[in-house]
């Protein structure tokens, strides 16, 4: 086996020169893996968003004590032994199986291996054997919650795979027990996936995770008997799966940035075997890695960090160097060097990248900063700025299929500032445990958008399906160097319509207006969920946030009317939580706004992002949306819904002239600033060819509308 060439990312042959590398570049990774790795020794395990997990009652009186592999700690509950098809996995009597599948993966196989080659050290060596002699002790074939999930087999095979080049050495023979159980493990294990693949039960990323583990062990273990079968499978069901479950723009159809990320990282993982092993398939594999890296870029904030969108697992694919699941560096970096594309790089390069594309993989962007852009197959719009800032907005369907991983998050948005998570989707917690907690963290109010009349925009029946959901509608995108405008509606709560209006000024101003479009009166309540990093004190109708690390870093918004309360950690109304990874649940602060008024009726927010130019004080006036700044007033003004009807998306139809504070237009969204002495500094427009004063000067004066104008007076006047 030592002497094979070379079929997988780990190659035990060039271990010398890839630990060579990783110890030049990354100094402290021996010390680093050696610490997470005593730790699997004495008993402990992290997992998920778990710490110090030990899955045996007996084990903290005696600390090398081998895991039982159906255990769930956290619960205290142990799934039965029963035939795979008796288990229902999904009953919470049994524990959470995510946790017990978590285990299960051996991913912390990987970490082992890891400090076993960084260190030479064979205890880890050693754990490993001990661990695999166990698990096949303990889960016979077709027996017990382990072989239940196709996708959890899957990934399982692939750690071993990983296991087998980290822990076969030179004096290895290929008739060592250990080897021949575990290929024997392996090919057992690919038999159950091959016969029982999720074309059906979850036709999404667990049937593309299923056909990885066919494809890299079909062509990484050509000595098994069915390796030529598993792989033609695999790789017939990878390239379906490019145009099935990715839009044209790049996005994953799962409408889950977690889940966007895992998708990413098989197809990573498979185009590195397609290379080396000179399947021509790599050409397609390279296209949608190009493809969904992009996407990955955008979605990801520019210290790469992915916003929760959709269900977040806390699961990943290569967890070698316990990197936060939300970091997307590492997927970026690989993606960057496998499609030759430097311009999806960001922050610094990562020790992930070296094991998996080896010691020369290191690949570098000076200017790694993005532009506002759109997914728009996806549903996703993304504005972002030179400062630091991130925005993210949800303008998408539903889900996919079912909707199994998607929430009641229609028009929500999440907003990184200065660099820092500022305004966060709560996560998600759990799946199966906590029906309550799981309808709650998927609710609309635990997410940065409107409920009306305390209802969620779409209803969950069980863990994974629903029995009401809102459909979505963008009405116009403009993103411009100088600010990024997003409409939008849904009717999650027919037969009411819900529009909402983001502007976004990069490194300055962010106005979110929305309009309820029904009959009658009715309650509106919009909900700030602000990252536990920042501390905050609401006054009347303004808010201030503050970074606790910087408490000079401000940040205000204020809303024009309406009743702001503050919620941490909140037991009666379920707001103030936080989920930042499945499993963990932390207290933060839910600003929630509430109107209650009769309809149609707007309600709005406006924060500033500058740092420099407080907002004071919101009001509406003559139509528009007036800030008071601490050295401006602004000027914001959106139409509603029905008053251009026959004007489409991206559409500029002549529309009528209406007031919008002091100046008239007929654009379908103005923005203006005036100083002192009420003299225009500056404004933007989308879809409108006029902009005037009454009775006094004329700003702007086309004869056909523009899809968008802006300019800055003040700098033309100097």
């Amino acid at each position: 086996m030592f002497a094979a060439p070379q079929r997988f990312p780990l190659h035990p042959p060039a271990r010398d020169a890839l630990v060579d590398a990783v110890l030049k570049q990354f100094p402290a990774a021996a010390a680093q893996a050696a610490a997470r790795a005593d730790r699997i020794l004495s008993g402990e395990y992290d997992l998920l968003g778990y710490r110090g997990l030990r899955f045996d009652a007996a084990a903290a009186v005696s600390s090398n004590r081998l895991p039982d592999w159906h255990f769930d700690p956290v619960h205290q509950r142990r799934a039965p032994r029963r035939f795979w098809t008796k288990i229902d996995y999904l009953d919470p009597a049994f524990g959470d199986h995510k946790i017990i599948w978590e285990l299960n993966r051996h991913q912390h196989w990987l970490v082992l291996g890891r400090a076993c080659w960084l260190t030479s050290d064979a205890r880890y060596r050693d754990r490993f054997q001990q661990e695999l002699a166990s698990w096949l002790a303990a889960n016979p074939p077709l027996i017990g919650i382990n072989w239940a999930s196709m996708l959890e087999l899957a990934l399982r095979i692939l750690s071993w795979l990983w296991a087998l080049n980290f822990f076969v050495t030179s004096h290895d023979r290929v008739e060592e027990p250990w080897i021949i159980d575990l290929l024997l493990g392996i090919d057992t294990q690919l038999r159950q996936v091959e016969r029982n693949l999720s074309h059906y039960f979850s036709p999404n990323t667990h049937l593309l995770g299923e056909g990885l583990a066919l494809y890299v062990a079909g062509r990484t273990l050509p000595e098994l008997a069915g390796s030529s079968r598993r792989e033609r499978l695999g790789r017939q069901v990878l390239l379906a799966g490019i145009d099935r479950q990715f839009g044209l723009d790049g996005g994953h159809a799962e409408r889950s940035t977690h889940y966007h990320r895992y998708a990413l990282d098989f197809y990573i993982l498979a185009l590195v075997v397609a290379r080396l092993t000179g399947d021509p398939a790599a050409r397609e594999l390279e296209a949608v890695v190009a493809r969904a890296g992009r996407a990955a870029r955008l979605l990801a904030d520019d210290g790469g960090r992915l916003p929760h969108v959709g269900d977040d697992d806390g699961g990943r694919l290569f967890p070698i160097a316990a990197r936060d699941c939300d970091e997307i560096g590492d997927t970026l970096e690989m993606a960057a060097a496998l499609a030759g594309r430097p311009e999806l790089v960001v922050g610094a390069p990562t020790e992930e990248a070296v094991w998996m594309l080896g010691p020369r993989s290191a690949i570098r962007n000076p200017q790694s900063a993005m532009r506002s852009a759109a997914l728009p197959d996806t549903g996703y719009y993304l504005s972002r700025s030179a400062a630091g800032d991130h925005l993210l907005i949800d303008g998408g369907p539903h889900g996919y299929q079912n909707g199994g991983h998607a929430h009641a998050d229609a028009l929500s948005l999440t907003l990184t500032a200065h660099h820092m998570p500022l305004l966060v989707d709560a996560g998600t917690c759990c799946y199966t445990t906590s029906r309550t907690l799981r309808d709650r963290f998927r609710s609309s109010a635990l997410h940065n958008t409107l409920v009306l009349d305390s209802r969620s925009q779409s209803i969950p029946r069980g863990p994974f399906h629903w029995s009401h959901v809102a459909d979505s509608r963008v009405e116009c995108w403009r993103s411009t160097e100088h600010f990024d405008y997003f409409c939008g509606s849904h009717n999650g709560y027919r037969p009411a319509v819900h529009q909402r209006h983001v502007l976004a000024m990069p490194g300055d101003l962010l106005v979110v207006a929305d309009f309820i479009d029904a009959a009658g009166t009715h309650t509106a309540a919009v909900h700030w969920h602000v990252h536990p990093e920042w501390d905050v004190e609401a006054v009347r109708q303004r808010v201030r946030l503050a970074r606790r690390s910087a408490p000079s870093d401000a940040i205000t918004f204020a809303v024009p009317d309406g009743v702001v309360e503050c919620f941490r950690g909140d037991q009666e109304t379920g707001l103030g939580w936080y989920s930042p990874v499945y499993g963990a649940l932390v207290p933060l602060t839910t600003v929630r706004v509430t109107r209650r008024a009769d309809a149609p009726f707007w309600t709005a927010a406006a924060f500033d992002l500058s740092g420099c130019n407080a907002i004071e004080r919101v009001e509406w006036t003559e139509g528009a949306m007036r800030i008071g700044r601490a050295g401006s007033v602004d000027y914001v003004f959106f139409t509603t819904p029905g008053r251009d009807s026959a004007r489409g998306v991206g559409q500029t139809a002549a529309a009528e002239v209406r007031r919008a504070g002091e100046l008239e237009t007929d654009a379908r969204m103005l923005f203006y600033r005036i100083d002192e002495t009420r003299g225009l500094l500056r404004f933007a427009l989308v879809d409108g060819g006029v902009l005037r004063r009454p009775g006094g000067p004329v700003y702007l004066a086309l004869t056909e509308p523009a899809p968008d104008v802006h300019k800055d007076l003040a700098s033309c006047a100097a």
